[in-house]
């Protein structure tokens, strides 16, 4: 057993990575027995659903059935025909820290990762990770057998937040390792270059990837609460400031309804999901609305 192995055997690593399942899993019921039915979920791990068909099918796939009563060829899909390729993106820079709640951005962000993985293998789609900083600071490849949660988990119970975040070059290597399309789904406070983010998210759209943001922020950066002198003291190497906050409260929230409406029209635009999460909400409700939202737009229309 090497070094690195065994510090990620030491118990409060081991209590981390336990209470990421625990959170996660009970999320994933909530989740599961809220959902509408759908093909997606709950149905068998072979056929998956029906399309019409085209030139180039596989005519051993025609539902001879359905023709029957529709005088339509339609194919059958199969589990491995609608495998989902995925990239959780998960961002464990310094700001990723704050929080004044329960849980800060990066516990929150890794319950998010945790939970999306566990739904992903559930519907056997292969899920695979990065977290970063300015850097990348952990992988776990592709996989899609039920136990690969596992190092999904050891990716996320290993990681603490440093340094600053570059969102381009990250999202460069991830363009250029993913060479087939899937989706991307990145999980960050988004509170860094603006530039980067943008060109970065346009690159794996522009590469045919299906792409998800959650962004994950405190109550107080959205609500900006604070009241009495107050000392601040910048993440990621941006220095202090004491002041009344009450001097700043209307110009900082102007700024950042500002950046949040450039975000939200951006990925309009783009075709990219995005999705503002506080730290103060129940994640089971929140990520139920997404899921329902995504499963609504994969669903075939009825005529």
């Amino acid at each position: 057993m090497t070094h690195d192995s065994r510090k990620f055997l030491q118990p409060e690593a081991i209590s981390r990575i336990s209470r990421l399942e625990i959170r996660a899993r009970h999320i994933v019921e909530g989740i599961l027995s809220g959902m509408h039915r759908s093909p997606y979920f709950g149905q068998s791990v072979e056929f998956v659903q029906h399309r019409e068909y085209v030139a180039g099918d596989e005519v051993r796939n025609i539902d001879w059935k359905v023709w029957s009563k529709t005088d339509k060829y339609y194919v059958k899909l199969y589990e491995e025909d609608t495998n989902l390729r995925t990239t959780i993106v998960l961002d464990v820079s310094e700001s990723m820290e704050f929080g004044r709640g329960p849980l800060n951005k990066l516990d929150y962000a890794s319950t998010v990762a945790a939970a999306l993985s566990l739904l992903l293998l559930k519907q056997q789609d292969s899920v695979g990770m990065i977290t970063f900083d300015e850097a990348v600071r952990g992988r776990a490849p592709q996989r899609s057998k039920q136990s690969h949660l596992l190092q999904l988990l050891d990716t996320l119970g290993k990681q603490s937040a440093s340094q600053k975040t570059d969102f381009y070059s990250i999202l460069t290597q991830v363009a250029e390792e993913q060479t087939r399309k899937g989706m991307i789904i990145l999980i960050s406070d988004l509170l860094a270059d603006r530039e980067g983010l943008l060109r970065g998210l346009s690159m794996l759209r522009a590469r045919g990837h299906d792409v998800l943001v959650f962004q994950i922020l405190d109550d107080e950066e959205l609500d900006f609460g604070f009241t009495g002198t107050t000392k601040f003291e910048g993440l990621e190497e941006t220095g202090e400031l004491i002041c009344d906050p009450r001097s700043l409260r209307d110009g900082y929230l102007n700024a950042m309804e500002t950046y949040l409406e450039e975000l939200r029209r951006f990925c309009a635009r783009n075709l990219v999901d995005f999705q503002t999460i506080r730290t103060s909400d129940h994640l089971d409700a929140a990520l139920l609305h997404y899921m329902n939202r995504r499963i609504g737009m994969k669903m075939p229309a009825r005529g």
